[in-house]
């Protein structure tokens, strides 16, 4: 169906596709893995016309192809959905899907012709989507489905699918598979760049490997296991599984009791919530996402307004409901936002500049009055990048020029670096490759033993059951229970994540 022949490309002096040859068959799902920065989302936006390639051969159905654009690719019943979804909030799903393709004459475009097709393709792939509903009323799953209709409208053969369960919970991820295969089943190709092995395992056919800009191996799944894939990501063995030894939990560091947040008039995104995390334990907070966790977190960091909050939040037993982030930082709370984008980094600044946000105005960052230490904040963001492994390891680099997982590492890095009493923590290893997630689950680890109180936030079920000593189950806002990760199954934790049954402590 598609195969890419000794394509080339180099962005200045990064050479990011290095002579890669990917061939996909037709009726197939087929993943490419590598970790951030490999060169698999680069191969795949040059085979939808996003990237021209320096040098190489795109062939598709057997034909040498010149893909210039992607409408070039479109022609061809190429169809690509990105990461960050490209949907306009305020139109309608139908307004969107044709959105570039528009039905009837440029002056009557016939929108209800255009729906009454959407809603065919809906039923025949069973996406369940209504096509006049507005895109900023649907879920994150339901948005991704708009975008599997915005190809299929296209008439597209071929799905390229770029990190497409990044956002999705473990029941739409579960229900996203099963149109995968529909799709599969009515002829339709699929590629998938990921780099979640389980998944992988559980829903492709063949699987191309690349590892620094070039192909290191092609398998097909059936043959292969999570570990061999592993190692051809990274070039070396990588753990699995998080290895820790038991808690030894010390002294409650943080207190919340019956704590509320609004969000607007009337309504609550965290409802009467008590809990306690203790120094050397990582307290676990599992839910849908959308219920209640970005409240809970950013209130707890300091970052919503005081007239949004009641009940009580206490540090070290003292008070800080109402205390805002610098005074959280000063008393040492750290946080790892879960948009890094919105919340950890400034994109057109340096990496040294990043690596002191929130801690500027302090020493070693300030020297005298309000002048910078310019060298001294070089210094520390050199450590920062030398002990995290930031790559590529240049401070002088704006952030935007970061992988995504990369990004991630100076945020941990800059806040690990405070030696923290108490960290906050969402989504850590979001869109982060399978090298780094065992890297930063190994640098939490650390931190709780050496006796910081942790409070994590992850969508990823397995992750967050691996790492948590205790874990708290959040549905529309409140506690709903409090299990030991140790013995309960993920389908019962699933289960109250959905509101389906209470735990101990419910």
């Amino acid at each position: 169906m598609l195969e890419l022949r000794e394509i080339t490309k180099r962005f200045g002096d990064v050479l990011a596709n290095d002579h890669v040859n990917i061939r996909v068959e037709p009726g197939t799902i087929h993943a490419i893995v590598g970790e951030n920065g490999a060169g698999k989302s680069t191969a795949m936006r040059i085979a939808y016309g996003f990237y021209t390639a320096d040098s190489g051969e795109i062939v598709v159905e057997g034909e040498p192809r010149n893909i210039q654009t992607p409408h070039d690719a479109i022609r061809l019943g190429i169809g690509m959905v990105h990461q960050h979804f490209m949907l306009v909030d305020t139109m309608t799903v139908a307004e969107n899907i044709v959105l570039g393709a528009e039905p009837g004459s440029a002056a009557s475009i016939d929108l209800k012709k255009a729906a009454a097709e959407i809603r065919q393709l809906s039923d025949e792939f069973r996406l369940a989507v209504d096509p006049n509903a507005l895109v900023q009323d649907l879920s994150v799953g339901q948005q991704q489905r708009v975008e599997l209709l915005k190809a299929l409208y296209r008439r597209a053969r071929l799905l390229i699918l770029d990190e497409p369960t990044a956002v999705l919970t473990p029941q739409e991820v579960e229900e996203f598979f099963a149109i995968l295969r529909r799709m599969r089943e009515q002829g339709k190709t699929v590629i998938i760049i990921t780099h979640k092995l389980s998944e992988v395992l559980a829903i492709s056919d063949d699987v191309t490997v690349m590892r620094d800009g070039r192909v290191v191996g092609r398998v097909k799944t059936k043959e292969t296991n999570a570990a061999e894939l592993a190692r051809m990501m990274v070039g070396r063995d990588v753990l699995l599984r998080v290895e820790k030894p038991d808690a030894k939990p010390g002294a409650v560091v943080l207190g919340v009791k019956n704590l509320s947040v609004s969000v607007g008039e009337g309504e609550r995104g965290v409802r009467d919530v008590s809990f306690d995390v203790r120094a050397g334990e990582i307290v676990g907070i599992a839910g849908v996402e959308g219920n209640g966790q970005t409240e809970l977190i950013e209130s707890l960091a300091g970052l919503v307004p005081a007239s949004q909050v009641s009940g009580a939040v206490e540090f070290d037993g003292r008070d800080i409901t109402r205390a805002g982030a610098r005074e959280h930082y000063e008393l040492g709370i750290a946080h790892v936002p879960e948009d890094r984008h919105r919340r950890g980094l400034l994109l057109d600044f340096d990496l040294a500049e990043n690596s002191i946000l929130g801690l500027h105005y302090r020493k070693p960052a300030v020297s005298v009055g309000p002048l910078l230490d310019l060298g001294g904040i070089r210094g520390r963001a050199l450590e920062i990048i030398r002990d995290f492994d930031v790559r590529p390891a240049n401070p002088d680099l704006p952030a935007r020029a970061l992988s995504g997982g990369n990004q991630q590492k100076l945020i941990i890095g800059r806040e690990f670096e405070m030696r923290p009493k108490l960290l906050l923590v969402s989504q850590p290893t979001r869109g982060v490759d399978i090298g780094a997630i065992e890297f930063i689950h190994r640098k939490l680890v650390e931190l709780r033993d050496e006796g910081c109180a942790i409070l994590l936030v992850s969508a990823e079920l397995e992750e967050v059951t691996s790492l948590s000593d205790r874990l708290l189950v959040i549905y529309h806002g409140r506690i709903v229970g409090e299990v030991d990760p140790k013995q309960t199954s993920q389908e019962e934790i699933g289960l109250m994540m959905t509101g389906g049954k209470k735990g101990s402590d419910g």
